[in-house]
């Protein structure tokens, strides 16, 4: 569990990361260099999910070796699966990260949501769901391995 007090803003409790594959992790379906250790590096502290229509087929091979449950979601609906999947977890200690319109419902529900931009962009209806953003995910994933950037960004 990742624990931060923010003054202005709350106690931030994340025992889960749930984060979206392509456009966020990847890069036209590669994982961006990096990624593996800063994720299993992090898996020490959360559990760390990934939620994936997996559009270029190939998130378990570039999983592999990184401690996370991966899972393919169908076509349709994903937003809705995206939220049920972190309401299961339980949304007031889960940390989405993601970039895509399907994503907005799971960054908003977070104790703390995370938008991306890569090299697909972002969503604005994400951009506008998420509590912080990022120009890159080795800078998302680097708040929550060191959360007084957290504090800097989120206070009041």
């Amino acid at each position: 569990m990742i624990e931060i007090d923010v003054p202005g803003y709350g106690r931030l409790r994340m025992a889960h990361l749930v984060l979206d594959y392509n456009g966020t992790l990847a890069v036209d379906g590669r994982l961006v260099d990096g990624v593996d250790t800063a994720l299993n590096a992090l898996a020490g502290h959360v559990g760390v999910h990934v939620l994936t229509a997996d559009t270029f087929g190939k998130a378990e091979a570039a999983l592999e070796g990184i401690s996370c449950r991966l899972t393919v979601l169908p076509p349709d609906r994903q937003d809705e699966e995206k939220l049920a999947y972190v309401q299961r977890l339980g949304c007031e200690e889960t940390v989405c990260i993601g970039n895509g319109r399907n994503d907005r419902r799971m960054l908003a529900a977070a104790v703390l949501g995370i938008a991306v931009i890569l090299e697909e962009g972002v969503a604005v209806e994400t951009l506008t769901a998420a509590d912080v953003v990022c120009t890159d995910i080795l800078s998302a994933l680097a708040l929550l391995s060191h959360p007084l950037r957290l504090v800097a960004t989120l206070r009041s």
